[in-house]
């Protein structure tokens, strides 16, 4: 298989699971403004998912693009990605349907834990598959950033049982340590191209 046809199932999944996202938020009855601040916690959980969704978009293009080979354990490694971020509409929708409570806040968390232990692991496999001098290799170094997320990942679903509102600003601190694009692989493919 080709990593461009790896990266189009992994395109279309990741759109189905946007698209999924956005039909859980429900219209409301009523023309009037005020109709729509019960929206508000779907509406917030939805961004928040939708960013998370192209952080993992995003950094997977990212890999795959170091990439001179796609092999079967990729392949699955990929897939046990794409099953975590599946779980993001489900998870979204009854944190958001709650309005950030205990345990749909918990279980969010557990989702987002699932899909960075996910990524690392798919990470991992693609440098084994493309050996330790790979460009991907160079360009992760020691991944603190993988490693501080799954930490705060931890203290956020512990923090859960105190304040769903310190779990929440966690989920949102990673989000903005992801969020600018992993410009490590970019760097090192401009100065050691494939």
């Amino acid at each position: 298989m080709s990593k461009g046809r790896l990266e189009a199932f992994s395109d279309g999944v990741i759109a189905i699971i946007i698209t999924i996202m956005v039909l859980e938020m429900k219209v409301p009855h009523g023309d009037h403004w005020d109709k729509l601040l019960p929206l508000a916690p779907t509406f917030l959980s939805y961004v928040l998912s939708f960013v998370y969704v192209g952080i993992y978009w995003n950094n997977q293009h990212h890999m795959l693009h170091a990439c001179t080979t796609v092999t079967g354990s990729m392949m699955w490694a990929n897939l046990h990605l794409l099953f975590w971020l599946s779980l993001f509409p489900f998870a979204t929708g009854w944190m958001g349907e709650n309005h950030f409570t205990a345990p749909p806040t918990a279980l969010y968390g557990v989702v987002l834990l699932m899909a960075a232990i996910a990524y690392y692991v798919l990470q991992q496999t693609l440098i084994r598959a493309q050996g330790n001098d790979s460009i991907l290799k160079k360009a992760v170094g020691r991944d603190w950033k993988a490693k501080l997320s799954l930490v705060l990942y931890l203290v956020a679903i512990v923090a859960t049982l105190r304040s769903t509102a310190v779990a929440q600003s966690i989920f949102v601190v990673v989000a903005l340590i992801w969020l600018i694009p992993d410009r490590r692989i970019k760097h090192v493919l401009e100065h050691d191209p494939l």
